[in-house]
């Protein structure tokens, strides 16, 4: 495939941007991939195993030059990452980002631009519970999609370009409006992200089932919980606090429908139970048509590759 970028920057070395350096050179779509991390044990073992053509001590060093900076930080600090790159900026360079929150992190970056820098926010809906620079490989992104969302008045042709890198890492790509990407997130993610993250400390929490029986024991339903309950704890602490509002409807939601359960289990209402389970299975048969997951045992997963 024809290079997008001569120059890409990756600004935090972790699973994603480990995944890009790797996917950018399975398809040969930049000539140089620049990196840093503000952890020098990260960048230490970014050069061991050969991530990034250069790994810069100095996060303007690794900008420099670059035609695209990708922003793999946690949300929460976006702003302040873009405080200390800004005047490091080439002009007409493209800023993206892979956030799980779109709203915030705009709100944070657009009004630190430099005129004639421009900013499509970006989120690959990808990942494992694995971080850090060794966690990445370069198939994380095939038949994934990522949500583009240009600022107004991109020009159409920066955004056509950073969806062909995007496409050239094996993506799915498609433009959604940032509020609605937040609602749509919620759902998908983070509020079960949350519920996970409950069950097995609800789990943790009862004493009457020891540790070494929830561990010994674990069925199919606990064990996902876990492993989407081993996600990155900064990451997703940020996650939260900047995508309040929309995971607090979803929350919302649930406990209405949560409520209902309780009540038909209570009242022994199978035929209730029985119609909602049948709706939310169809739910389950929609995702494994669409290709974002596998009926296989275990849900296809092999530790260390596609979630």
């Amino acid at each position: 495939m024809a290079q997008i970028y001569d120059r890409v920057a990756l600004i935090g070395l972790g699973l994603i941007a480990s995944s890009i350096f790797w996917g950018i050179k399975r398809a040969d779509l930049a000539r140089e991939v620049r990196g840093f991390a503000r952890s020098e044990e990260t960048r230490a073992t970014a050069r061991d195993i050969g991530l990034c053509d250069v790994v810069c001590d100095d996060i303007n060093d690794a900008v420099k030059g670059a035609d695209l900076v990708v922003l793999c930080v946690p949300v929460g600090v976006m702003g302040t990452v873009m405080k200390d790159i800004r005047d490091s900026l080439k002009p007409g360079a493209t800023i993206t980002d892979v956030g799980s929150v779109k709203r915030d992190v705009i709100d944070q970056i657009a009004p630190l631009l430099p005129e004639g820098v421009n900013f499509v926010a970006g989120h690959p809906l990808a990942g494992t519970e694995h971080s850090g620079p060794r966690s990445g490989f370069a198939e994380l992104f095939d038949n994934r999609w990522c949500l583009l969302m240009p600022s107004e008045g991109t020009d159409p042709s920066v955004t056509a370009q950073l969806r062909a890198f995007w496409e050239g890492l094996g993506s799915n790509v498609e433009e959604m409006d940032a509020d609605h990407h937040d609602l749509v997130l919620a759902v998908t993610s983070h509020a079960p992200h949350l519920i996970a993250y409950t069950m097995v400390g609800v789990a943790d929490d009862l004493r009457r089932v020891t540790d070494s029986e929830v561990i010994k024991y674990s069925a199919a339903g606990f064990r996902d919980f876990t492993r989407i309950a081993a996600s990155d704890p900064t990451m997703w602490r940020d996650v939260f606090l900047s995508n309040k509002e929309a995971t607090l409807e979803i929350l919302g939601r649930f406990t209405e429908e949560l409520f209902a359960l309780q009540r038909a289990i209570r009242q022994g209402d199978g035929e209730h139970l029985h119609d909602y389970f049948t709706r939310t299975r169809a739910i389950r048969r929609s995702i494994i048509d669409a290709g974002q997951d596998t009926d296989a045992p275990n849900f296809g997963r092999v530790p260390g590759r596609k979630p």
